[in-house]
């Protein structure tokens, strides 16, 4: 059964209907590329399935379960879609880091706060605080991050704030992985420096959503690739099927640009 299901999602801002339609699905482990030209409504897919948006209408199910109906919105109140949230986890393109923490502290807050909802929180206080360090500093140890744990985030280049930024989404262990445009932000040294995070992720066997303009990247690390464009899916496929052998004159015409 697929990990995540998006079936016939709409979503309009005034009379401009950005997403048109859309339908797709990812196993999990696997890793799905979305490709498209600035305007397609790559972003704002994301937002929808990560409710920083809502749809006007579809239906999104994560691991078999709905997280939105767009056909019944009388479900979608505020704790339960806060609890459907913590099934994602998304990666910002500016990282969103509060400046005001250090590495370690950034990473456990907002499971900390969560951890407080447990019925069993305040009966096993210190040994809930005390998986959830531990579990931050495995984290930060795998994102190559441990003598960074108390540096404040303008102590970090841009690169190490992007694996913070992962970091803290893991933390919450959401079953699927969103980042949209994960390298905008950065150089190309760092550019190279994060995607090879989000490869190592890849390897570890994570599921994982990627809006990104990063042609080589989309093609070498995912198992599944999306070219959206004017709202609809207009190609989808395997890397080889979607860059190799375009059946799209669109998609044809927006491959040439990028690789040129």
């Amino acid at each position: 059964m697929a990990i995540l299901e998006v079936n016939e999602l709409k979503k309009s801002f005034g009379k401009n209907e950005v997403l048109k339609g859309i339908s797709l699905s990812l196993d999990e482990g696997q890793v799905l590329s979305i490709i498209g030209s600035s305007g397609s409504g790559k972003t704002t897919l994301l937002r929808c399935i990560n409710f920083l948006e809502t749809a006007d209408s579809g239906t999104i199910y994560v691991d078999g379960d709905v997280i939105f109906d767009g056909n019944d919105m009388t479900k979608h109140k505020a704790k339960e879609t806060r609890e459907k949230q913590l099934k994602i986890g998304l990666v910002f393109q500016q990282f969103n880091l509060f400046p005001q923490y250090n590495v370690f502290d950034n990473v456990t807050l907002a499971v900390k706060l969560k951890a407080k909802e447990r019925p069993d929180y305040k009966a096993d206080k210190k040994q809930i605080i005390k998986e959830i360090n531990e579990n931050a500093v495995k984290i930060l140890t795998d994102m190559g991050l441990y003598d960074k744990i108390n540096s404040y985030p303008w102590q970090l280049s841009g690169g190490q704030q992007q694996r913070v930024a992962i970091a803290r989404a893991l933390a919450l262990e959401p079953k699927i992985l969103f980042f949209d445009e994960p390298t905008s932000a950065l150089d190309p040294e760092l550019t190279i420096e994060v995607l090879k995070v989000i490869k190592e992720l890849r390897n570890m066997g994570r599921t994982m959503v990627v809006v990104t303009h990063e042609m080589e990247f989309a093609r070498n690390v995912s198992d599944k690739v999306i070219f959206m464009a004017d709202g609809i899916i207009e190609e989808a496929g395997t890397p080889s099927e979607v860059f190799d052998s375009p059946k799209s004159e669109k998609t044809r015409a927006f491959l040439a640009k990028s690789f040129e």
